[in-house]
């Protein structure tokens, strides 16, 4: 195979190409793929059981809107005992190339240095609906294990036949298959040598149990750690091809703006500039970025724009604009529903809470290199659905998907916000026009203008409690933001949720966790005040209102390690609590804020977080991805919002959209709850959720001001 670190992230297209169809077709890998390989062991599956079972989110669909019950190749072990595993996730910085490489070295009895991963290739991988959702984990983990422990059972069969003994005497572990009476034992390489060996598997495999793992639920270094902190790793914006030129496209002057006129001659005068023209989308290549930038300037336009609503007047818009209603669209989106009786209530409380736009911000913006050679399209970029850019693609220029290429290389975060493709379709085009590959990198204006955003929402509650503190009745209401993490799981017999969808403002998607960070920190934000009415301690209140151990566990966890209600906080000090759940994770936060009325300086100052997501894999893995939760969800807690007026971003960069920085880090404390007794979940989306509630509970308690829009304090408690 290539002669490149196994940590490696990109394939080189002469050497694995493959006249792959609309999927990776297992015909294709016979004929093509062991030319590449070589002799070894090749274990397939049809797409059925769980990661057929993927929520949807895009991605090719066959008839009826079903997953394609098609043959993915997704592992083969070479004759040097290298394991190739294939997989059409990708690796955004969560770092899932580290723990799918740990759940196969575990299943297969191989080292861990001994996998490679090859990620978001739609020649070379199985399809995949893509990066989202925390499904890595819940999905793709016990589809590779199960193929890992077909290998292991196949090559104990092959160990078995050529050692003449018994398979039950044999022990499989660290890459080999020994005979322990005889001392006897083969490499995986050793048994796979010169053969050309396949296995198509269909049924249940024993997936080893997790009170018996040794390499899975412990910390492993980052796989390909040592590339990124060196800046070896070569990300999309990195990429050089021969011959490549560099694209600029021309923006509108506004959201929804069409072009009236354009002037192009002086652009197209230039050396070496094509300018790209089709419909209103305008732009130009050339062989370096000046000229590029030259050309772009060059271009003299005009365009037509209706008003728009701005930022002042979004809250008001998002209730007045409702495009689906309770007996209709909206029904589906109604959780457990049944009406509140208020009469059993001692006391209601109605409360209104707002979430502004926020931007994914992130590290890197959309890149894309497109080449296209012999009627094929290839594209490199950073995307968390390459097979569903593939679609774009295709449909963007009438070809069939058999016909392009998605290559994504480890890809500087998307946080749900790289889910499209509209880069690489303007790559393309360009490079189409011009006959030579062409690199886009949008500038960080353009990422924070046309990129999507999470979506804004205006959140209504009513509830009803009684004398001694028991919550007996809910209705909730959720305008545009959406109706993840939308049921409450406290013990409520009488509630009532509903997501309102509306029309949008702004351009809006997924985003981390979605719409359960505007849910969680409206209901726990509730439930504060709620124990407030009662003059009942907030932990203890949400107790005594549940009846779901798991988020009872993390509740009771994160309180202890906090010392919560052990001593009283120091002057201008407050402390809160919020619990949560998503994607099968349940999370609580503690926080402590410094506030100070007179100044209107607000700080976090420390955070204990507990979570459980079943079965831990990697350890400091998880841990890292909690705490990178907690720090960003300080950004939309505090300080972050889009501003806009006039179909214009008003604060499109750093310098005026404000993030967290090093000195916004509170000190960090987090416990990790490990239910060996549960099947492993992501944890990407839900340690986000608690925090901003948390935050703003902790905020009443240091001032008496309680806060119920995000962000909270942009501009300081006086503001």
């Amino acid at each position: 195979m290539s002669e490149r670190p196994l940590d490696d992230t990109f394939i080189e297209p002469e050497r694995y190409e493959l006249a792959a169809g609309s999927a990776y077709h297992f015909e294709l890998a016979r004929r093509d793929f062991f030319k590449a390989l070589g002799g070894g062991v090749l274990i397939v599956f049809t797409l059925r059981g769980a990661h057929a079972q993927q929520e949807s989110g895009g991605g090719r669909r066959g008839s009826g809107g079903q997953v394609p019950q098609e043959v993915g190749a997704w592992l083969h072990i070479g004759e040097d005992g290298t394991v190739t595993v294939y997989t059409g996730k990708v690796e955004v910085g969560q770092d899932i190339r580290t723990s799918l490489a740990q759940a196969v070295a575990e299943d297969l009895r191989s080292p861990l240095a001994s996998i490679r991963l090859v990620m978001g290739d739609t020649d070379l991988t199985p399809w995949d609906a893509g990066t989202f959702g925390s499904l890595t984990t819940r999905t793709m983990n016990p589809q590779l294990r199960k193929a890992a422990a077909a290998a292991r059972e196949m090559l104990t069969d092959l160990a078995a036949a050529q050692l003449k003994v018994e398979r039950s005497s044999l022990v499989v572990a660290d890459g080999k298959i020994t005979h322990p009476p005889t001392k006897q034992s083969l490499g995986f390489g050793q048994l796979t040598r010169g053969r050309k060996l396949m296995k198509t598997i269909s049924g249940d495999f024993p997936l080893t149990p997790p009170e018996q793992w040794k390499v899975a639920g412990k910390s492993a270094p980052k796989a390909n750690g040592r590339a990124i902190v060196t800046g070896k790793h070569e990300y999309a914006s990195d990429l050089r091809l021969p011959g490549m030129l560099i694209g600029k496209v021309l923006r509108p002057a506004a959201f929804g703006a069409t072009l009236a006129s354009i002037e192009t001659k002086e652009a197209e005068s230039l050396s070496g500039v094509t300018v790209v023209r089709d419909g209103d989308f305008v732009g130009v290549a050339a062989p370096g970025e000046q000229l590029a930038a030259r050309a772009l300037a060059a271009i003299r336009a005009e365009w037509k724009t209706a008003p728009q609503p701005s930022g002042k007047e979004l809250f008001d818009y998002l209730k007045k604009h409702q495009t689906g209603t309770q007996d209709s669209e909206d029904r589906s989106a109604q959780s457990g529903n049944s009406e509140p009786e208020w009469s059993a209530a001692h006391q209601t409380l109605e409360r209104t809470y707002t979430v502004a736009y926020i931007a994914h911000a992130p590290l890197e913006p959309r890149a894309a290199v497109a080449e296209w050679k012999d009627g094929r399209l290839t594209v490199w970029t950073g995307t968390q659905r390459p097979f569903g850019v593939r679609g774009e693609l295709a449909g963007a220029f009438r070809i069939p998907e058999d016909r392009v290429r998605v290559i994504v290389p480890d890809t500087g975060s998307g946080y749900g916000g790289k889910h499209t493709g509209e880069v690489a379709v303007e790559a393309a085009r360009m490079a189409k026009a011009a006959g030579k590959p062409v690199r886009l990198v949008w500038t960080r204006e353009e990422e924070f203008t046309w990129a999507y955003f999470r979506p804004a929402g205006v959140i209504e509650i009513k509830s009803g409690v009684s004398r001694d503190g028991l919550i007996t009745g809910w209705e909730f209401h959720n305008y545009n933001s959406g109706s993840a993490g939308l049921r409450s799981v406290y013990a409520i017999s009488k509630q009532r949720n509903i997501f309102h969808r509306t029309a949008s403002p702004l351009r809006q998607g997924s985003y981390r966790a979605l719409a359960s960070t505007a849910n969680h920190f409206a209901r726990e934000v509730h439930i504060d005040e709620l124990a407030a009415s009662v003059k009942a301690d907030p932990l203890e209140f949400r107790l005594k209102n549940l009846k779901d151990e798991r988020l009872r566990a993390v509740l009771e966890a994160a309180a202890g390690a906090f010392g919560w209600g052990k001593s009283k906080a120091p002057a201008g000090h407050g402390c809160g609590i919020a619990g949560g759940f998503e994607k099968g994770g349940y999370v609580a936060t503690c926080a402590e804020v410094a506030a100070d009325r007179s100044s209107g300086k607000v700080k976090v100052v420390r955070v204990v977080t507990a979570f459980e997501c079943g079965a831990i894999v990697n350890p400091d893995g998880l841990k890292n991805q909690i705490e990178g939760a907690i720090i960003q969800g300080i950004g939309g807690a505090l300080f972050e919002a889009v501003e806009f007026a006039d179909g214009k971003i008003l604060n499109p960069r750093f310098s005026r959209y404000r993030v967290p920085r090093f000195s916004d880090v509170p000190a960090l404390e987090t416990v990790l709850l490990d239910r060996r007794d549960l099947p492993p979940a992501g944890a990407g989306e839900c340690p986000i959720v608690a925090l901003a509630p948390a935050v703003s509970n902790a905020i009443f308690d240091a001032t008496g001001i309680r806060l119920r829009s995000l962000p909270m304090a942009p501009g300081g408690l006086k503001a």
